[in-house]
């Protein structure tokens, strides 16, 4: 891949490397790299900018930057390089996953925009609608659980259980339109989960991000609840964007 020219990688550059904002800010600058590197800003070879700079042009800490260009690396898309000329350097994408063939992936990508949209709508209103109902000492005891097995689940239940978390969600919500609709969004999301790496980063934001949900339900406050939750579904939907668009 050939690096675009002219005022054409400038604007490419203002676009990608702008300011990421405050809340999700390490699900949202892998997104920014990932996608620099989809898009061909940063091509196949070429060495990123020194964390310094590219940390201050992203407007995030150097921490922040070093945990995100670690997902690059866990993902294939950049690789360190040692001694004199090294540094990080960016791998173009070009490995297909060995579960799918590339008609699986062109079709994946294409339900991505759908279902982000669709959680972006249903989830954070579920969230909302439980923390308006008056739950059951039931209710409080499931939700609790649920969030507990989602936080310590292992590796290889950490989907499941994260998935029951939200299905708990909607249900303590009373109605079971929305519930079933958000069984719908997270089948369509597992899916998709399983098609990115697995980032320990995202998933400690995670943790904390779903202890905040059911916190504000259990108080009772439905405008925090959805914005927390739209928080959560925000920060998922900047990594599968960033690897699967």
């Amino acid at each position: 891949m050939t690096a675009p020219s002219g005022n054409v990688e400038a604007l490419w550059r203002r676009a990608v490397f702008s300011p990421v904002p405050v809340r999700n800010a390490f699900e949202v600058t892998v997104e920014r790299l990932a996608q620099s590197i989809r898009l061909g800003v940063l091509v196949d070879g070429s060495r990123l900018p020194p964390e310094r700079e590219l940390a201050d042009t992203l407007g995030v800490s150097r921490e922040t930057l070093r945990e995100a260009i670690r997902a690059l690396r866990e993902a294939g898309l950049a690789e360190s390089r040692r001694g004199r000329g090294g540094g990080t350097f960016v791998v173009g994408p070009r490995v297909r996953s060995p579960r799918r063939t590339a008609s699986g992936q062109a079709a994946l990508r294409e339900t991505l925009e759908d279902t982000l949209d669709l959680r972006r709508v249903v989830e954070p209103g579920a969230a909302a609608l439980a923390a308006r109902r008056t739950l059951t000492a039931g209710d409080r005891s499931s939700l609790r659980r649920y969030l507990e097995d989602a936080t310590e689940a292992p590796p290889k239940r950490r989907r499941l259980a994260d998935s029951r978390l939200h299905m708990a969600i909607a249900a303590v919500g009373g109605s079971p339109s929305v519930t079933a609709l958000v069984g719908d969004v997270q089948l369509r999301m597992d899916e998709l989960l399983r098609a990115i790496p697995v980032l320990r980063t995202n998933i400690a934001h995670s943790d904390a991000q779903h202890a905040a949900i059911v916190q504000s339900i259990l108080a009772g406050d439905s405008e925090r609840a959805r914005g927390e939750m739209e928080d959560h579904v925000d920060g998922t939907a900047a990594l599968l964007r960033g690897f699967l668009k």
